[in-house]
């Protein structure tokens, strides 16, 4: 029995391994078939290069007008700095004009309260009365 059952494995392997080793006609069907698949192949790469190139398009275009919508925000940007400064100086120049008369004014009154102060002393020299004031 055992060899039975190992003649009948190695039958079995040979006939495997041989059925393995036969060599697969190719026949003008099947290269036909090929140069089919090859031109199909062909085109459909063709294809998927143009969307590339169209994709690639789109996105030069999409980038461009990017880049012009960011000159224009840097643009707005510098006119806004630049509004604040002239807001900036114009209320320092305000500040400066309308602090100016009162600056001139309490000059004017130490000034006056200064000479008062001398007519006092030298009257008070003079008097008895307004030395001991």
């Amino acid at each position: 029995m055992r060899k039975l059952i190992l003649l009948s494995g190695v039958i079995l392997l040979v006939s495997v391994s041989l059925s393995f080793a036969r060599e697969v006609p190719f026949t003008q069907e099947d290269r036909d078939r090929l140069i089919r698949l090859e031109t199909r192949l062909e085109e459909g790469l063709k294809a998927v290069n143009q969307r590339i190139d169209l994709t690639e398009k789109s996105l030069s275009q999409r980038i461009d007008g990017l880049k012009d919508e960011v000159k224009s925000v840097r643009e707005l940007l510098y006119v806004v700095i630049g509004g604040i400064f002239v807001l900036i100086g114009f209320v320092i120049w305000d500040r400066r004009t309308a602090l100016a008369p009162a600056v001139r004014k309490q000059k004017e009154l130490e000034e006056r309260e200064e000479k008062v102060e001398r007519v006092l002393k030298e009257l008070a020299k003079r008097d008895p009365k307004v030395e001991e004031v």
